[in-house]
């Protein structure tokens, strides 16, 4: 592979991932992962 298209292909890669984290916040995603890793870490501790 050719220098010019990994770099093509990693610029393709960073729009999808930014495409689809900007899907999951306009769904409201962002709420249930922290809720999730307030849970997790709140375990790890041993206070929850």
């Amino acid at each position: 592979m050719s220098r010019r298209q990994s770099s093509r292909t990693g610029i393709c890669a960073a729009v999808c991932g930014l495409l689809m984290a900007g899907y999951g916040i306009y769904r409201g995603e962002v709420s249930v992962v922290l809720g999730k890793a307030i849970n997790i870490c709140m375990e790890c501790i041993g206070i929850g």
